[in-house]
């Protein structure tokens, strides 16, 4: 089973890399270096208006500190791509950020404007759709328009559903297209286009294997729970507020989880999910697997993205004023 590998995007989903956790109210924000720098953005929940400012906030922060480790000035030429399939929702988180960029390269095409940014965007769309590599697009792209830095939004993959529309993760080791659902595209980073590039990225999709495992952990929680308070209150056992705190840290022991599950319960973690994987692999019915409120997330989370972006990139040097359409 050791070739079934998790389907994942997120640096925080391995195990063996440890980060420096930083809480900001309701959102926390993870550092990691491997190769390069990883931040992670966790945000709760999208509804909350607050944090949703709260995260622009920081995300705005987090770019920033990227461009200054990456020697990026206020005024260099920014490219940035929104990869992904317009058509399918889950995956049309970069194309939708595009919309909502404010481009500003065409301006200095037509009159005297030398104080902001140059800022251009484009979407490649997919290789099903096109026929061609993503990257071998944007490298024609970079030759045409010459700009210093490339920022690549693009939708990912999780190896847990708790963290489903719920993180922004941003990266200057640049991105691999398709990666998290076994669909290798080639990389597109400082090492195949010649200048720096930030990837930002939101987990919208897991894996059924990934679904299977997580529902069993809930499930032997839950179990738990209800174990150790059956003897209590029945209000005590009654699933109102955040039920997934309340279990959060519920366990069986080795006998009960025997007694529960029989040999699917002496398998740790890691060694389930391979089984499930295993499984749905052999059969072909390991699916792709998205929130039934996609099509309302990916708009919010695109608006929140593209308004952050918007926000640090057009930035003038003169007095710190800001450039505004």
């Amino acid at each position: 089973m050791k070739k079934y590998k998790i389907r994942t995007d997120l640096i925080i989903d391995d195990p063996n890399l440890k980060g420096k956790t930083i809480k900001y109210g309701n959102i926390s924000v993870t550092n990691v270096k491997s190769n390069g720098n990883y931040i992670t953005i966790m945000l709760n929940d999208i509804d909350n208006n607050s944090d949703i400012e709260k995260c622009k906030e920081i995300l705005g922060n987090e770019i920033k500190k990227l461009l200054k480790i990456n020697n990026i000035s206020d005024l260099d030429e920014c490219l940035i791509i929104g990869l992904g399939n317009r058509k399918s929702t889950a995956d049309s988180l970069g194309p939708l950020v595009i919309d909502n960029i404010k481009v500003t390269r065409h301006l200095s095409q037509v009159g005297n404007v030398s104080n902001i940014r140059n800022v251009a965007s484009f979407s490649p769309g997919v290789m099903g759709n096109t026929g061609i590599e993503s990257s071998d697009i944007i490298i024609s792209l970079i030759s045409t328009v010459k700009p210093k830095f490339v920022i690549a939004i693009d939708a990912l993959a999780s190896s847990s559903i708790e963290r489903i529309n719920k993180i922004v993760q941003i990266t200057d080791t640049g991105i691999h297209p398709g990666s998290g659902v076994g669909n290798n595209r080639r990389e597109i980073s400082k090492n195949t286009i010649g200048i720096p590039v930030i990837a930002l990225g939101i987990p919208t999709v897991v894996s059924s294997a990934v679904i299977a495992r997580d529902t069993f952990d809930y499930m032997i929680k839950h179990l738990s729970y209800i174990k150790n308070n059956m003897n209590t209150s029945k209000l005590s056992i009654r699933r109102f507020g955040n039920y997934k705190d309340k279990i959060k840290d519920m366990k069986l022991d080795s006998e009960e989880m025997n007694n529960i599950a029989g040999i699917l319960g002496s398998l740790n973690e890691k060694e389930r999910y391979n089984l499930f994987n295993e499984v749905l692999d052999s059969i072909n019915e390991n699916l792709i697997v998205t929130s039934t409120e996609i099509d309302f997330i990916i708009k919010k989370l695109s608006l929140l993205i593209a308004n952050s972006l918007n926000d640090i990139l057009y930035r003038q040097r003169k007095k710190a004023n800001y450039f505004y359409f």
